[in-house]
């Protein structure tokens, strides 16, 4: 079974410009983006949990493999195929930060498939996540994430299954793929350029996804309703808004961004090599 539309599947790091990138691919009028996080991602892996865990299955699967697995395969699709009946348009949006780390199950049910990653400086992550709870510090997180305690929220925060850890080790896992196709179909969006220089960065990433330019004013972008902040506790937002504005850098204790840079250095070795020879020569990593 084929796809019968081309799946643009956003994703990467937490607060590093996603819901700024499916409001500006919503402009191109070749482009459907409901612009709010998707669970598909999650359903796909619920699918396979469930088919792996079903023994009336497993036995289908003693009977005829092949017919059992391409019946998984099939039954996949279907989902994805159903997922955006609403519109007639070629190219879909789906966001969410799972697809990074079930990318080669993705590269099994849609060979053709293009992935925007969204990055950034990881000081500057943590930052805007503190600067939020700074503003909402009378609620709690929604997973229990430490509210009192920075370097306790570091630690939760970047944990393997944090919000912010989950996706750093999906890529990080990214650079062990030997499939170099799959590796071909990912194209990375780092926030600064993208907040900076929107028209150049978009029209690079049109030209790499094959599909004709579109201007538009940074200035005076349409606004859609988002997705519901009240279900992070405000800790996440995703407003958008009418116009690009460039945040201000964050205040992150010195102490925390050293234990950062040390952590996860091979994160500015592979995408920010600029700011890993800086640490290199000033002894931090």
């Amino acid at each position: 079974m084929a796809l019968n539309k081309k799946i643009l599947y956003v994703t990467g790091l937490p607060r590093a410009g996603s819901t700024l990138l499916c409001q500006l691919l919503g402009h191109h009028p070749d482009i459907y983006s409901p612009g709010h996080s998707s669970p598909l991602a999650l359903l796909l892996e619920s699918v396979r949990e469930c088919l792996s865990e079903s023994p009336f299955h497993l036995s289908q699967l003693d009977v005829n493999f092949d017919l059992a697995y391409q019946r998984m395969i099939n039954a996949s699709q279907g989902l994805m195929n159903g997922w955006f009946e609403e519109t007639d348009s070629l190219f879909v949006v789906d966001k969410s930060r799972h697809w990074v780390s079930v990318i080669e199950t993705l590269h099994l049910l849609d060979p053709d498939f293009k992935m925007l990653v969204c990055l950034r400086d990881l000081t500057e992550v943590y930052g805007s996540v503190e600067a939020s709870h700074d503003k909402t510090r009378l609620l709690n997180f929604p997973d229990r994430t430490p509210h009192n305690h920075y370097f306790s929220r570091l630690e939760f925060l970047f944990k393997e299954d944090g919000v912010i850890g989950g996706p750093l080790l999906g890529l990080q896992n990214l650079q062990y793929i030997a499939n170099d196709d799959i590796k071909d179909r990912i194209c990375y969006i780092e926030f600064n350029a993208l907040v900076h220089q929107p028209r150049e960065v978009m029209n690079t990433l049109y030209d790499w996804l094959e599909m004709p330019r579109f201007a538009f004013d940074p200035d005076k972008l349409s606004v859609k309703p988002h997705e519901s902040d009240s279900y992070y506790r405000f800790k996440y937002p995703h407003k958008t808004r009418e116009r690009i504005t460039p945040p201000p850098p964050h205040a992150v204790p010195e102490q925390l961004k050293t234990e950062i840079h040390q952590r996860f250095a091979w994160f500015y070795q592979t995408f920010y090599p600029e700011i890993y020879e800086s640490l290199t020569r000033g002894g931090v990593v």
